[in-house]
């Protein structure tokens, strides 16, 4: 059995731990879930309920970086 799947992130083909959720691949991107907001499959995703979503093969996954400047 194969321990990942393909999801499209941002645009591009990528291969992502299966039954991951968006908040363990924040965690594997090295983000922080309070400076990004996801797209999961074309719905905004909530941030209390990162943990709860889990990525599928095929999935598209959009993920906005908040950048200050001044």
């Amino acid at each position: 059995m194969n321990d990942t799947i393909d999801i499209t992130l941002n645009g591009e083909r990528r291969a992502v731990a299966r039954g991951a959720t968006l908040l363990e691949l924040l965690a594997a991107l090295d983000l922080d879930p309070r400076a990004v907001v996801v797209e999961h499959n074309r719905a905004i995703v909530r941030r209390l309920a990162l943990g709860d979503v889990r990525v599928a093969p095929g999935d598209a996954v959009e993920l906005v970086h908040f950048v200050g400047g001044g």
